[in-house]
């Protein structure tokens, strides 16, 4: 969107307006990729309250709090470990099957909350969005930012079974910005698309947890990429949390280190989502208080 001020004097004279008066003129931005970085930082006050309004919504009225962050890779951990551990001996690079499922749930469970606050954010915003102009970029970006309070609280509880296990982080830690921040990217490239859908084909949101769960099945939590043929590995990476699984499992568990071919291909894949997702988003932006 595009804000002018106009002076009044400069208007119809059928509006009367108030001398001295300002009218402010808001007119949808022009071009697909009119991202309006300008807007977006004049308004950063109100992606804090979205994110602080999602994360105490996220643990009102709870009696454990935020506890739940935890409890729900814990138990995932628990169940995968009987069915794939010890039922199916799916191997774990070397490394206790408990930790190594853990480590891979860490950066799928904050996606998975992160992708699929994001893609119903638009329409739950649906009262805001008609009464007050914002950019509303800021609404899919908080809803991928509030996840992070659980994952640092997971995060911790992580490194506490590290040190359980006798495993000992070394320099491989400097790289879990870099994954954390492509799983980010997705998540909001993902959203972005999934939001602006959602708003006109409310399907999305019924379609939402079984892509999810198609995801994590298609993603190496409950196993290793080292079970994908070496001649499938570079499209394997067409799926970006591949790169960012077996990276955090690399930078804490002193995995083997992921494929090159296999980063780079998710990186390329995440631009361009992102890319296709906000000329996407900021294309049905303008109708969005007239659909929702």
């Amino acid at each position: 969107m595009q804000t002018t001020s106009v002076s009044a004097h400069a208007t119809a004279s059928t509006s009367r307006p108030t001398p001295g008066a300002t009218r402010v003129v808001i007119r949808p931005g022009r071009g697909l990729f009119a991202l309006d970085l300008a807007g977006l930082w004049e308004f950063r006050e109100i992606l804090y309250f979205l994110v602080w309004r999602d994360i105490k919504l996220r643990y009102k009225q709870t009696a454990i709090g935020a506890a739940w962050a935890i409890l729900q890779p814990l138990a995932t951990m628990a169940i995968f470990t009987v069915i794939f551990g010890h039922l199916a001996k799916i191997p774990s690079d070397g490394v206790p099957y408990a930790i190594f499922c853990f480590t891979g749930l860490l950066p799928w469970t904050y996606f998975s909350q992160a992708i699929a606050r994001s893609g119903a954010s638009v329409v739950g915003d649906a009262n805001l969005i008609k009464k007050v102009y914002f950019p509303r970029l800021l609404i899919p970006i908080a809803a991928v930012l509030s996840p992070l309070v659980d994952f640092l609280i997971s995060f911790v509880f992580l490194l506490g079974m590290v040190a359980w296990f006798g495993i000992r982080p070394g320099w491989n830690m400097v790289g879990l910005p870099f994954f954390l921040a492509l799983a980010m990217i997705t998540a909001l490239a993902a959203g972005l698309w999934l939001s602006a859908l959602n708003v006109k084909y409310r399907d999305v949101g019924h379609t939402l947890p079984f892509l999810i769960q198609i995801w994590l099945y298609a993603s190496p939590v409950a196993y290793s990429v080292a079970l994908i043929p070496e001649k499938w590995r570079l499209v394997y990476g067409l799926n970006p949390m591949a790169g960012v699984i077996e990276g955090f499992r690399w930078a804490l568990l002193h995995t083997d280190r992921p494929a090159l071919g296999v980063i780079a291909m998710s990186t390329v894949v995440v631009l361009m989502l992102l890319i296709g997702g906000v000329m996407f988003f900021k294309h049905f932006e303008r109708s969005f208080a007239d659909v929702i």
